[in-house]
């Protein structure tokens, strides 16, 4: 019998390795998985490569994650927004590498890495630093960027709903980047809100298929990122 349910955090991301690449879902609050985070926290993993579209706001979530020197690279759009300081100051300092991708680029080449897709032309960047050492090619008079798909280790994403074959669902804009990374890692580990009997998912509303997810823990309370944020928590608390 398929059953992909892991009893604890812990248990999930037990066997992330030093140097592994990770996808982080959210678009800031919105998706983040804090307590699968957390828990890599408490696992010790380091020298980290984290794709994610922000580097994390306030001392929790990926922004303690970073905080506590167990990344070494991210790759994002949105390094820095309004509660995020963490980053910034470690990379001002040289202590952290930085690849700046648009948005749309930064989830078309998750996309593509999960698709097969080795590489893409697109007019994103086109005639701006982050084109430079970039091929690039005429197509139609127009000039366009050469990019490459991202695949990872491992993904680390929220959903609201999943049963034991690993089928998810998303509550509204926490579904942002989580479908896409769910196919271009080698390993899903999902936190759900609510895990169902196989079944009561109708196959016609799933968004994430079993078939691109390995884990599933089910954390019923999770925590609000913009809350801890508020109340000035730190992780490890």
């Amino acid at each position: 019998m398929i059953n992909k349910i892991i009893s604890s955090v812990a248990e999930a991301v037990k066997d992330i390795h030093d140097g592994a690449t990770i996808m982080v879902g959210g678009f800031g609050e919105a998706g983040s998985p804090i307590e699968l985070i957390h828990a890599l926290i408490d696992q010790g993993a380091k020298d980290l490569t984290v794709i994610s579209n922000n580097t994390g706001s306030g001392n929790v979530g990926l922004a303690a994650l970073i905080e506590n020197k167990r990344v070494k690279k991210v790759l994002c759009s949105f390094p820095r927004t309004a509660n995020s300081t963490v980053f910034p100051e470690l990379y001002n300092a040289g202590k952290i590498e930085l690849e700046l991708v648009p948005q749309g680029t930064l989830a078309e080449r998750i996309r593509a890495g999960g698709a097969g897709i080795p590489a893409f032309y697109t007019p994103a960047s086109v005639n701006t630093p982050l084109a430079e050492g970039k091929e690039s090619r005429i197509f139609d008079g127009i000039e366009y960027v050469l990019e490459h798909g991202i695949k990872a280790d491992f993904s680390l994403i929220k959903s609201a709903k999943a049963d034991r074959y690993g089928n998810l669902l998303y509550h509204a804009t926490a579904r942002n980047f989580a479908p896409i990374m769910a196919t271009a890692a080698k390993t899903t580990i999902v936190q759900t809100k609510q895990i169902v009997e196989a079944g009561e998912i109708d196959p016609e509303i799933v968004v994430t298929p079993g078939i691109f997810v390995q884990r599933v823990v089910e954390i019923t309370n999770p925590a609000h990122e913009s809350e801890l944020v508020a109340d000035g928590k730190k992780y490890p608390w």
